[in-house]
């Protein structure tokens, strides 16, 4: 199938037919076999298996807690595995986040990833690069370079986030709750941008509560609950599944 191509925005959200996922035989850019990892010694995820390979959007799904952000933390080095390995490009590591961003991890936590007293174009600046890439992808930064981030809008400020994670030389995004607290136009608008990216080679790993829409984009996606996961599929396949995964999030809270 050919790359969807997302020329703008609208009510009714992102596209939502699937490009075809990169093939089996393609190495993962991040992988999790047999992991458990926690805090203080006491494991919050258990015998997670997850991968992540070039092009592929992945979707974490779960209800608070069910082990979501530790594992994005496990797998950008924050956090070293109790037990199993992690394998970044094939390579199994326990190197920190520092390295894994050199090589080209980015990271997108629940937090607004920018800095508040520097201006939008001294955020972008931060790339090392001029900034026209960023504006290229998102055309709306143009208009606020010389303001201060700290006046931005929640989404303005989410969008500066995601311009500079996948604007340069990054392979793999993993994005923590992108569209948390956003109105939905403008969470569509952020996915959107991640289906394009992943249409251009970038691997990403997303955290998402809004279920139905990150399954839209979603190539595959892993269901947790309670630090395992406990259902998995392709994104098409899950879409069809909605009621049985709302329930697992119900069970949860119980």
């Amino acid at each position: 199938m050919s790359p969807r191509e997302s020329d703008h925005v609208n009510q009714s959200g992102p596209d939502t037919s699937v490009v075809e996922t990169a093939g089996a035989e393609t190495m993962p850019l991040i992988e999790a076999k047999d992991v458990d990892a926690g805090y203080a010694g006491v494991a919050a995820i258990h015998d997670l298996n997850l991968s992540v390979r070039p092009g592929e959007i992945v979707a974490l799904l779960g209800a608070n807690g069910a082990g979501k952000s530790t594992t994005l933390l496990t797998l950008a080095g924050e956090l070293k595995p109790i037990k199993g390995n992690v394998y970044f490009d094939g390579q199994e590591t326990r190197k920190p986040l520092n390295w894994r961003a050199r090589h080209g991890m980015r990271l997108i936590t629940e937090e607004r990833s920018v800095i508040m007293t520097l201006s939008v174009a001294d955020n972008l600046k931060l790339l090392h690069k001029e900034p026209d890439r960023c504006i290229e992808l998102f055309p709306e930064l143009k208009p606020l370079m010389k303001k201060k981030a700290s006046l931005l809008s929640g989404g303005e400020q989410q969008i500066l986030t995601l311009a500079r994670a996948i604007s340069g030389d990054g392979r793999l995004l993993l994005a923590d709750e992108l569209s948390l607290g956003l109105a939905p136009l403008v969470s569509d608008r952020l996915l959107v941008a991640v289906r394009e990216a992943a249409d251009r080679g970038m691997g990403v790993l997303l955290v998402e509560q809004r279920i139905g829409r990150a399954l839209k984009i979603a190539d595959r996606a892993y269901v947790l609950r309670l630090g395992r996961v406990v259902m998995e599929g392709t994104g098409a396949d899950l879409q069809g599944r909605l009621d049985e995964i709302e329930a697992l999030y119900l069970s949860a809270a119980l």
